[in-house]
């Protein structure tokens, strides 16, 4: 009787330098019960901090106790992983994170009248040993997985059918991640060896024909597919030749060296298909996305509503005009939107050219070199988002003449439109903002508006929020 091969389909990515380093992670996380560990950490050590601390001050748990224990851990289970990272970036997510759920905690206590249930003290010492709790917890997870992989199993052996660009980054991903629980025995390709590219990853080990026998002679447990779709026929008769294998087989298709965007697995009707270019805003993710904005732009706008009249007032009574700039933008979905902002020059330039304000421009007003560099100007967008037409974080909306311009000159450009635009985003709060007198800046700036849509995350979301307020006090290259 022979066993079924397994086939499944694994995209990754391969740019090198990126902003957030994503590094490759087993295919398999089923089999990894040390990732299922990880995602319990930081439930069990705020849980286990908030009941430690009940039982030392009060001698038991309360029901109240009980209660906000099965909260905290509907709100941070499962985890974020954290096993390939140092103790810098953890701690600043760990305090990041902390800080959003204990300020969610305490408003919703405050606002259901839960407070005085708890014992002040034990909620005054929660607030610094949880967090205390998660990094600790965390550095003993990083410490000990290389020995809690061990328990595991043997590592897992794995050839490569075609040394190509991606087969060879794949490679080096598995080489590089001692948490891979992988080991790459070697290449199989067909094309002789002058016609392959520089690699001293792992040995060539043969032609694909070479490859079945190869399998079963060295209890070989993976193997990766990297081979162009056009090898469909290739393809086909080596999985004939491996059906009679228990080996799992992962096709790693062209797609790895392409700039994916929310790449993920997904399927219609049961058809299985490859995202390859999507918004990280649907279903529940654009519901989450969508309240935050509005949660966050009311509460801001009350806030700000008399510097809004005082700015207003100022700017009508500065310089000639209207105090509120309405320009053309490019939205959602590369759709023209209107974006408000107060007027800061003495022109409102919104034709098929638009001059980019540049250090001491003559068509700024003084007040509008002010609210410039201070981004005050942007106060008035707060209502786009109210309206739907823009998010407080998301790539900085360009005007129409910019969009036409750029698009041509830079790969991937419009991709950035498959999210609303935003008032700050990760361009932003990283120093590129105001005049892009060059190609190169923008480039920067669209480099770091498509990893945000690559990484996005609620918590992404806030970070980039409470940073953004550091970033202005910079006024970089803001005119």
């Amino acid at each position: 009787m022979t066993a079924k091969s397994q086939l499944a389909i694994s995209t990754a990515e391969a740019g090198n330098g990126a902003i957030f380093h994503r590094t490759f992670k087993t295919p398999l996380p089923r089999e990894r019960p040390i990732e299922f560990l990880e995602s319990l950490v930081d439930a069990l050590a705020l849980v286990g901090s908030l009941w430690a601390l009940a039982l030392h001050f009060e001698g038991s748990l309360s029901n109240p106790y009980w209660l906000l224990g099965f909260v905290v851990f509907s709100m941070t289970f499962p985890g974020p992983s954290y096993l390939r990272m140092k103790l810098g970036p953890i701690f600043r997510r760990v305090a990041l994170g902390w800080l959003t759920t204990a300020g969610l905690l305490c408003l919703f206590g405050y606002a259901a009248h839960m407070l005085r249930h708890f014992d002040a003290e034990v909620l005054v010492h929660w607030l610094w040993l949880a967090p205390a709790t998660q990094l600790a917890s965390h550095a003993a997870l990083n410490r000990l997985a290389p020995w809690l992989l061990g328990l595991q199993g043997e590592t897992r052996q794995v050839v490569i059918a075609g040394m190509n660009g991606q087969g060879l980054a794949l490679a080096g991903r598995i080489a590089g991640d001692p948490l891979s629980g992988m080991k790459v025995r070697g290449f199989f390709d067909d094309r002789s060896p002058e016609r392959l590219p520089v690699n001293t990853l792992a040995p060539l080990l043969g032609k694909l024909p070479d490859l079945p026998r190869y399998v079963r002679a060295c209890a070989i447990d993976t193997i990766f597919l990297s081979l162009p779709m056009a090898a469909q026929p290739r393809i086909l008769a080596l999985l004939d030749q491996l059906r009679d294998t228990t080996v799992s087989i992962y096709f790693v298709p062209d797609l790895f060296i392409t700039d994916l965007i929310q790449g993920r697995m997904d399927a219609v009707d049961d058809i299985p298909v490859v995202a390859v270019c999507e918004s990280p805003f649907t279903g529940l993710n654009g519901l989450i996305k969508r309240v935050s904005d509005i949660v966050f732009s009311t509460i801001i706008l009350l806030l700000v509503l008399p510097l809004l009249l005082a700015i207003a007032v100022g700017v009508k009574a500065t310089s000639p005009g209207p105090a509120i700039f309405r320009q053309r933008r490019y939205g959602l979905d590369g759709k023209e939107i209107i974006v408000y902002k107060f007027r800061s020059m003495t022109v409102c330039e919104d034709g098929p050219v638009v001059r980019q304000a540049k250090k001491d421009d003559q068509r700024v007003t003084s007040l509008g070199a002010f609210l410039r560099r201070t981004s005050l100007d942007e106060l008035p967008q707060f209502i786009n988002v109210i309206q739907g037409r823009m998010s407080i974080v998301g790539p900085r909306p360009h005007a129409v003449a910019h969009n036409e311009l750029y698009r041509k000159l830079i790969k991937g450009y419009m991709i950035r439109h498959k999210v609303k635009p935003g008032i700050t985003g990760w361009a932003q709060v990283h120093g590129y903002r105001g005049e892009t007198d060059t190609v190169g800046k923008m480039q920067k700036r669209i480099d770091c508006d498509l990893e945000y849509l690559r990484n996005w995350s609620l918590r992404l979301d806030i970070f980039i929020i409470f940073k953004t307020p550091l970033a202005l006090l910079r006024r970089q290259n803001a005119y």
